[in-house]
């Protein structure tokens, strides 16, 4: 492992290195047994340690199987009787067993007689432990997990945990395994704050470690318990205290400082036809306070769908151009950098100052131009896409790179951006409200603006479920809505005919609606178009042309068009709850009341019922996301691949957001104190960053 040089970290430390080594150095592990382990993610004895019971077997010893749970393991005394062998090869080999009360049979399939008979002789005592089940009102044990002498009794525990297994892994070999592992744990100094310690009341890393492979009872496999919470808050700690570092290295790229003066600010807010929400006007100063201090600004700006985004990005713009410097807002679409120019236009020429867009659509002279006149710094605020990353495209003083929908964006072209200003604050946008905890993960070493409420005379959207069934009502009310003068979207699940899953097609609905409505009314957009196609219809819709756009969730971001007030969402069900959302959020934007119809197909699943009455009752998108996430989980709520967000062994993002937020406060209050980890209790956080394995992501900081 190359030796990171980040916050003066050195080579992984010794107390470590039997961690570290081969599984095959663990007793019974050979080099097929280390190829089988590494299906569970397990690549050294370190693995194994992070690797719980998910369950554990009660095996305390009862005096019969009289008045036990059926099916179910159960431990007992018998007295072996008598051997009835099989009739045929592979058949029922039985012995019948006696305990204190009752009799039963001890079966086993392709058995060896004369093995049984010398390890099981009739009329002696064994005890016998395994899965109990009735089969014609005989009770069996088919193959116990144990049957030893009654003196040896003591080896089977009275609760024994049960691992996660795969192809050619035992829960024998799992138990021997995981206990070498165990013996390779070194006495560790502390890494956690000690208040917090006593507070929680969690035991030393090597005692939590050893109980939560050795559980006493199911109680203490639960999340809570103070061994488990103990280890899943080192796996947060140490997750937080590598966001934190990649913070401070960001923060000693230092900034440039940009004082807004307020002159083209209020310019702005005048014209304004309403005052900006209190949520806004927060975010707009902690921006402007970032930009104005030494450190560069590394912030993420959350709102909801029309949490009024705009205008305080807009507002950090003319800070950069108040302090004589050049802004840039990036969107991950051509559609999107438009609808970015025609929403800052209008309020550009309140402040009268130069816009322009720069896409890749901007060939020869007149892309020459406007390359010339960011270089002089004639244009004041580029809007554009990726095209701004090529290197011809030179700014005369970036002070303020603002960059949407995070999520279309790696962190690389978040530094790539950077380093077009050679110290440029950033500002990532994201329209999707995200749970806290997966926030924290995802964005734990950027500084947060929350745009949590409404503009005022946003007007609520009508949200209601409708059965596939009335599906003729529903083209009905698009008829009514379409004399009005009002558009409508109309979003199909899927875009070819799927066998398996009998979603309605994007192109089947908009022949059948183009039907019903009238040729030239009905406009298509689908994610397997070619972009300059998709691109025309949606401008068709836009300038009011096409009266319903029938879509796949391409439109899910960003479309801006005022006179659409009616969404439906086909087969509502199949969509997660913050998808429904955004999609909702496409309606509501002028003046008019708008409606969502969500069509389900009955029956109703009861998830798929709960999800769809929570967007019934509430448009708050971070109540929205909570509930998302309790329902389906941190991975599929984002895709875990491209999300960003890390996958723990041990802690549970949706159950302990509350951890997370902890170990971040933590671990920036740990930096503050020790920049360079050189205290005792920082020694020990080195330690805990290499025994989680964040000694790469430590490389990575380094390089970043």
């Amino acid at each position: 492992m190359d030796r990171p040089d980040c916050a003066g970290m050195t080579g992984r430390p010794a107390s470590l290195f039997p961690l570290f080594a081969g599984l095959e150095t663990l007793e019974g592990v050979g080099p097929k047994t280390a190829k089988h382990f590494t299906q569970l993610g397990v690549e050294a004895p370190r693995d194994l340690l992070f690797t719980l019971p998910h369950t554990g077997i009660d095996r305390r010893l009862r005096d019969t199987i009289q008045g036990a749970d059926l099916p179910g393991v159960v431990t007992v005394a018998v007295t072996i009787g008598q051997h009835r062998p099989a009739r045929n090869k592979g058949g029922a080999y039985r012995i019948t067993v006696e305990d204190a009360e009752t009799t039963f049979q001890l079966v086993y399939f392709h058995a060896r007689g004369d093995y049984l008979e010398r390890s099981l002789p009739t009329g002696s005592r064994r005890v016998v432990s395994g899965r109990v089940e009735l089969f014609d009102s005989m009770a069996q044990m088919v193959h116990p997990d144990h049957a030893v002498a009654e003196n040896d009794a003591g080896d089977i525990p009275d609760f024994e945990p049960v691992y996660p297994l795969t192809a050619g892994i035992t829960q024998k070999l799992m138990f021997k395994a995981t206990r070498g592992a165990l013996s390779r744990v070194p006495d560790l100094g502390e890494w956690i704050d000690g208040p917090q310690k006593t507070q929680a009341k969690w035991p030393e890393f090597r005692d939590a470690i050893e109980a939560a492979h050795q559980p006493q009872s199911l109680k203490d496999m639960a999340a809570t318990a103070p061994a488990k919470e103990r280890l899943a808050y080192d796996e947060l700690m140490a997750h937080q205290l590598t966001l934190a570092l990649a913070r401070q290295h960001e923060r000693k790229v230092t900034g440039q400082i940009s004082r807004a003066t307020g002159a083209l600010q209020s310019k702005v807010l005048s014209t304004l036809p309403y005052r900006p929400t209190g949520a806004q006007t927060r975010a707009i100063s902690e921006i402007s306070d970032d930009m104005a201090s030494p450190d560069r600004m590394n912030r993420l700006l959350q709102g909801d769908v029309g949490a009024g985004k705009t205008l305080v990005a807009f507002m950090a713009l003319l800070v950069a151009v108040e302090a004589q410097g050049q802004g840039v807002m990036m969107a991950p679409t051509e559609i999107l950098a438009r609808q970015h120019l025609e929403g800052l236009q209008p309020m550009a020429e309140d402040a009268g100052v130069v816009l322009d867009i720069l896409t890749g659509r901007d060939k020869g002279r007149e892309r020459a131009a406007k390359l010339a006149a960011l270089a002089r710094g004639d244009i004041q605020i580029l809007v554009g896409t990726h095209a701004v990353f090529q290197n011809d495209v030179v700014f005369r003083d970036l002070r303020l790179a603002i960059v949407d929908e995070q999520h279309r964006f790696g962190v690389r072209q978040r530094l790539e951006l950077g380093k077009k200003g050679r110290h440029a604050d950033v500002l990532v946008m994201t329209a999707t409200p995200i749970p806290r905890s997966l926030a924290l993960a995802q964005y734990g070493d950027m500084d947060v603006s929350v745009l949590d409420e409404k503009p005022p005379g946003r007007k609520p959207i009508r949200t209601a479920l409708v059965s596939t069934g009335r599906i003729d009502e529903v083209v009905d009310r698009l008829r009514a809505v379409m004399q009005e003068g009002r558009q409508c979207y109309w979003v199909c699940p899927l875009v070819e005919e799927s066998e398996v899953v009998d979603l309605t097609a994007a192109e089947e609905r908009f022949k059948r609606l183009r039907a019903a409505l009238g040729e030239g009314v009905v406009g298509l957009v689908h994610g397997q178009m070619p972009p300059a196609e998709k691109d025309a219809a949606m401008a068709r819709f836009q300038a009011g042309e096409t009266k319903v756009l029938v879509a796949t969730t391409v439109i899910e971001v960003g479309v801006n068009v005022p006179n659409a007030t009616i969404m439906v969402i086909e087969r509502a069900e199949t969509f997660g709850l913050a998808q429904l959302h955004q999609l909702r959020g496409r309606v509501g934007r002028g003046d008019a009341a708008s409606t969502c119809l969500l069509m389900y197909q009955a029956p109703l699943s009861e998830t798929g019922q709960k999800r769809l009455e929570v967007l019934r009752e509430t448009e708050d998108g971070f109540v929205i996301a909570e509930t998302d996430l309790q329902m389906r989980g941190s991975g599929d709520l984002i895709g875990v691949a491209q999300s960003g967000v890390p996958r723990f062994k041990v802690a549970d993002l949706e159950r302990q957001s509350d951890l997370m937020a902890v170990a971040q406060s933590d671990a920036r209050r740990l930096l503050a104190e020790d920049p360079d980890l050189e205290s005792p209790r920082g020694q020990a956080a080195r330690v805990l960053l290499w025994l989680m394995r964040q000694d790469e992501a430590i490389r990575l900081i380094s390089v970043g």
